[in-house]
């Protein structure tokens, strides 16, 4: 590339995002980062809160169904996490590309995303033709485990339009228009509320389908996803000229090189979400009283766990493109940025779990069965002063976590998280459970995985590997728009 073409491009992206008031933020600036991150977060943060309305919903129709919720949710995300880790990792492909000024490529990142995601919904079949096996095997209580059955199966069709919108939501996202996939996300939540709402408990003439009814509203939602993210992508493909007419189809090279670097990404999903599945699992077994009462501590993380992950995305997206820029060093400023702010929304999560749990437990507690929410209400209060001890580690894991995974390291990340989650978590909780079956013992083992996996995704960071490393294919010159 010539010295005249190279800094004419430089000044182009150094400029590139502008906000909705029509300021430019710098390429690596805070404003940047907020203006990229806020829709994603509050994106995530929608699902998070209708996750936490359906399992009150769920709370007042029967403390099993509360009980079963969790198991089968993790059972859907389990089998389908090698699939969406490789759909997700579009992502980085499509800001890496953007980066590069290649919208051709940017296109068929988008159609290879789409056959992954299609090809991927098969992966949940076997766990539907086997869902009574599998949740026998856990062996939570009968009651528990017919509703396990009913709520997977019934869920289980979501699967091709979850995988499908992740992908789709990957283009806005990886270009940094966030603000598309903050208002499908959000409307997509506040959709899917309302039919768990009228579904679960029949109401204005709708059938009572209890558990069902929630499952039900879940893939009702998620098609109306796709639909959505569909329309507003091939508005956006007419008006700025990305030719996805023309690339579509099998790229087998592009293909190959999405699989290399996202199937490492699903493979950690896999056995991340596997880990997590396999601890509520183990904690099933002390009781369905102790595993409502994780549930609810899961559910109240979530809150401020699942925002965060708006955050990683954020992160994700923008060290992509700067390393398709082959500018790091501004993908190293945005990282410190992102965690002094997650590092600050986490501290504050904290002190509310350790000063007010009782509130933001009280959504929960309007069950026919008070007296067994009267016995949970303890436990769960203890369980979040786990959560408050472990937050910024868990801030520490996403930011630095999504830091170098957007560079294309996806193989540290795998073997890293895996080993230190079975390894840390689900070994020691299976042993507690079969000796001294305490149930806070199993949550210092996830507390200790937690802390361990954060400050080893900073020290993978600060040692700078990701700074050379790229998933798109290199290219001479960069052709200017």
């Amino acid at each position: 590339m010539s010295g005249s073409n190279d800094s004419a491009l430089r000044d182009v992206m150094d400029t590139e995002t502008v906000n909705s008031d029509g300021a430019a933020a710098p390429a690596g600036s805070l404003r940047e980062l907020l203006y990229v991150a806020f829709p994603l977060i509050i994106s995530a943060g929608s699902l998070s809160l209708m996750n936490a309305v359906d399992r009150a919903f769920l709370a007042v129709l029967d403390i099993d169904a509360l009980a079963a919720s969790m198991p089968a949710s993790m059972m859907l995300w389990t089998s389908l996490s090698l699939p969406l880790g490789i759909a997700g990792y579009t992502n980085a492909f499509v800001a890496q590309y953007e980066g590069a000024q290649r919208k051709d490529r940017v296109a068929s990142s988008i159609w290879q995303g789409l056959l992954v995601a299609t090809l991927g919904a098969a992966f949940i079949l076997p766990f539907v033709i086997f869902s009574k096996e599998v949740f026998a095997f856990m062996e939570h209580e009968s009651r528990v485990q017919v509703l396990e059955v009913e709520y997977f199966c019934y869920v289980a069709p979501s699967a091709l339009p979850m995988l499908a919108a992740t992908v789709l939501s990957s283009f806005f996202a990886a270009r940094k228009e966030t603000l598309a996939v903050m208002y499908v996300n959000v409307g997509t939540s506040i959709l899917n509320g309302v039919l768990d709402y009228l579904l679960i408990f029949g109401v204005a003439g709708f059938p009572a389908l209890g558990i069902r009814g929630a499952a039900v509203g879940t893939v009702i939602a998620q098609v109306v996803a796709v639909v959505v993210f569909s329309v507003l992508l091939i508005r956006t493909a007419r008006r700025e000229s990305y030719p996805f007419g023309e690339t579509f189809g099998f790229d087998p090279p592009l293909l190959r090189r999405m699989l290399f670097y996202g199937f490492p990404n699903g493979i950690q999903m896999v056995l991340d979400v596997g880990a997590f599945t396999a601890f509520l699992a183990l904690v099933g077994r002390l009781g369905t009283l102790e595993q409502a009462a994780t549930n609810l501590a899961f559910t109240l993380n979530s809150l401020a766990f699942v925002p965060m992950l708006g955050m990683g995305t954020a992160v994700l997206t923008l060290v992509g493109r700067r390393v398709g820029e082959q500018r790091p060093e501004l993908a190293t400023r945005t990282v410190w940025g992102a965690m002094a702010i997650s590092g600050l929304y986490m501290i504050g999560f904290a002190g509310i779990y350790l000063t007010i749990p009782e509130t933001i437990l009280s959504p929960f507690m309007h069950s026919q069965e008070r007296d067994m929410f009267a016995e949970i209400e303890p436990i769960v209060i203890q369980l979040l002063r786990f959560v408050a001890v472990y937050t910024l580690f868990d801030a520490m894991a996403i930011v630095f976590g999504s830091a170098i995974r957007g560079a294309g390291e996806t193989r540290f990340s795998m073997i890293y998280t895996v080993t230190m989650s079975w390894l840390l978590m689900v070994l020691p909780t299976l042993w507690i459970v079969q000796t001294s079956q305490s149930l806070y013992s199993c949550w210092i083992a996830a507390t200790v995985f937690i802390i361990v996996l954060g400050i080893g995704f900073l020290v993978r960071f600060l040692q700078g590997k990701w700074k050379t490393m790229k998933v798109i294919e290199h290219q001479e010159e960069y052709t200017l728009p």
